[in-house]
């Protein structure tokens, strides 16, 4: 049974998988020279798969403007 058009999410899956196909894993080995073009796939090696992190916004204007507004009162 297919997904009808309109439950489906347009923008795909947002959020990081936490499992690597096997072509994946073949390429982040090679990538770190743990893997060659003869081994076995069979007992190949582990691979972490890094998440990305959403940085903090800062509130760096926020202070900067605070501190204009403080100076500004005092010359007046």
């Amino acid at each position: 049974m297919t997904i009808d058009k309109s439950l489906k999410v347009k923008a795909g899956m947002l959020r990081s998988r936490n499992v690597l196909t096997r072509a994946e894993r073949l390429g982040k080995l090679q990538a770190a020279d743990r893997w060659s073009e003869g081994d076995n796939v069979i007992g190949m090696p582990k691979v972490r798969v890094q998440k990305l992190a959403l940085k903090k916004k800062k509130k760096v204007k926020k202070e900067e403007e605070a501190e204009g507004a403080v100076v500004d009162d005092k010359k007046k």
